[in-house]
């Protein structure tokens, strides 16, 4: 299916010839024997290459969507473009607003509705987590015989063990499990008291590890690590979730001196870390070059969400920003770079969204998805990769029944199909609809950020009528969300009215429960981790079965 990479084929000795493996970096001291190499090549597989690909996913966090050279920013990034420019450029990609959000549909393949994480963000201190019940894409990868590593910021909950990344099928993780924290300290105070150590390795706090370095250079430090050690003959997925450009604002010294004309200083530090983590990729690439993985190998390049103005992100010419529905909190910085795609140095304007890459990478790996497996994302390889139509003609961007509710949304304004008082998003073809409260809605032009601190007088902004909780509008036309056209196509809004009433049909509750005080670090060593225990559960279970019992005999002596 796929064409068996050129250096991913050639042998253990060919690598020592072409100097990317050394007999040192595999164990061999000078005594060993022709024999001892001999046994090691078989016990390698050298010769016998994976025609599977080796899977790539590097996830930034809070990019703008102007935030890479080849969308006009200022911010230099010459390893994004370079690769951006040889591969396939997503210009019609989306995500989720939030963290948790995106990288629960990445690693499942399902709208939020279907897995209960349709509101905000888990919080540290809430004893949730990824459903236990969905399959996740390293655990399809693991059957079909690939090596699964995550690197980098986990966000899908860890109140207990059974939700922590190696639990959820990755042989190996290296990074956070909070949402954000600091970069160097790996501190992260959730509340005023309420703060912990979050670097992890595998299950346990990674004190041997912190060394003081800054969080992007230590995980690229650790990609190496991990592509030097692998066999290239063998398939490998490298989940690589970088926490930068991801607030607190922080970066070495060295990387602000292309920046010290930008006068905002959060605009300027942004683009300090955003320069370090081009850098970043640029190493990563380097090593499977190095190593032997790149001529099989498909790297995919995502933001999470769009950018935070009040944090350095700009998404101009896209209008509102993280955490909102409009553009620049969905529509994502995404391409695809491999040896492997047909239409190399290409621009894919087809819908996508970060629910494909599930079915997408799974067949890629020549694996096999359930057919109980109730999926939200299609296979978009061939769209990518060969440009034709993508199988996707609608995105579910999200409904949120606890989401503040919009004042003046009511039923009669959803024309009896749907509450507008609820907030949420739906694209189908050209369309987008949005109800309730999509929020933050500024059009942030780059002069916004010409002063020191934070201007919004540059901002551009609309007055809605008072009471206005739909708006329409044609994206493919209109992708700057300037014209609203819901009072000129009512029977479009109607259309798409009954398609989220249509998707609400299939959600499940929402999954978002009070904080644990149990949760606090101080009552774990210092450190973030999994505090629940299950033999906790079991005796709170049975306490409370306990009297309900003796109500019951009471009851029942009574009625006699």
């Amino acid at each position: 299916m796929l064409a068996v990479g050129v250096l991913a084929g050639l042998s253990v000795l060919s690598l020592l010839a072409y100097g990317y493996l050394s007999w040192d970096s595999l164990g061999l001291g000078p005594g060993e024997t022709e024999a001892t190499r001999t046994e090691l090549e078989e016990e390698l597989g050298a010769g016998a290459p994976s025609s599977q690909p080796h899977i790539i996913f590097i996830l930034a966090d809070d990019q703008g969507f102007r935030d890479v050279g080849y969308h006009g920013s200022e911010i230099r990034t010459p390893t994004l473009d370079k690769l951006a420019a040889e591969g396939v450029k997503l210009e019609n990609y989306y995500v989720q607003p939030m963290c948790t959000p995106s990288r629960s549909q990445f690693i499942t393949g399902k709208y939020q509705i279907h897995t209960g994480l349709q509101h905000s963000i888990i919080r540290p201190t809430q004893p949730n987590c990824l459903p236990l019940d969905n399959v996740t894409l390293p655990q399809k990868l693991k059957e079909v015989g690939y090596s699964t590593h995550m690197v980098g910021k986990w966000h899908l909950g860890f109140y207990r063990r059974e939700c922590m990344p190696t639990q959820r099928g990755f042989d190996t993780f290296f990074g956070s499990l909070l949402g954000s924290g600091d970069y160097y300290t790996h501190f992260k105070c959730d509340s005023p008291g309420i703060c912990g150590y979050d670097l992890y390795e595998n299950d346990n706090a990674a004190w041997d590890h912190d060394n003081g370095i800054y969080s992007t250079q230590m995980y690229t430090q650790k990609v190496q690590q991990i592509l030097a050690s692998h066999n290239p003959g063998k398939p490998i997925f490298l989940y690589i979730a970088y926490q930068a450009v991801h607030s607190p604002l922080q970066a070495p010294g060295k990387y602000f001196e292309n920046y010290r004309s930008i006068n905002n200083i959060n605009r300027r530090r942004y683009a300090a870390m955003l320069a370090c983590l081009d850098e970043a990729i640029n190493n990563v690439t380097l090593a499977l070059k190095k190593y032997g993985y790149y001529e099989n190998s498909i790297i995919i390049y995502s933001s999470d969400n769009g950018g935070q103005p009040m944090a350095g992100g700009s998404n101009w010419p896209l209008r509102g920003s993280k955490g909102t529905y409009w553009e620049g909190g969905i529509r994502a910085v995404g391409f695809v770079h491999s040896p492997l795609l047909k239409n190399k140095g290409s621009v894919c304007k087809e819908l996508v969204h970060i629910t494909d890459w599930f079915p997408t990478l799974i067949t890629l790996a020549e694996g096999q998805i359930d057919e109980d497996i109730q999926l939200d994302g299609y296979d978009i390889w061939e769209t990518i990769s060969e440009g034709r139509r993508s199988p996707r003609v609608d995105i579910l961007h999200n409904i949120d029944p606890i989401y503040t509710k919009a004042k003046n949304g009511s039923w009669a304004a959803g024309y009896g199909i749907w509450n507008t008082a609820i907030q949420s998003a739906i694209r189908v073809n050209h369309w987008k609809l949005l109800t309730g409260n999509p929020g933050y809605s500024d059009w942030v032009p780059p002069q916004a950020f010409s002063n020191a601190g934070p201007n919004r007088w540059h901002n551009e902004r609309v007055s809605w009528s008072a009471g206005k909780t739909v708006w329409l509008f044609n994206i493919t036309a209109d992708p700057y969300e300037r014209v609203d056209l819901s009072a000129r196509y009512p029977d479009v809004v109607k259309q798409l009215l009954r398609r989220l009433s249509q998707f609400n049909k299939t959600a499940v509750p929402v999954r978002y429960p009070p904080k644990d005080p149990r949760s606090n670090p101080k009552l774990n060593g210092g450190v973030w981790g999994p505090w629940f225990k299950e033999d906790e559960k079991k005796k709170k279970s049975d306490k409370s079965k306990g009297p309900n019992k003796q109500k019951k005999n009471k009851n029942k002596k009574k009625a006699n």
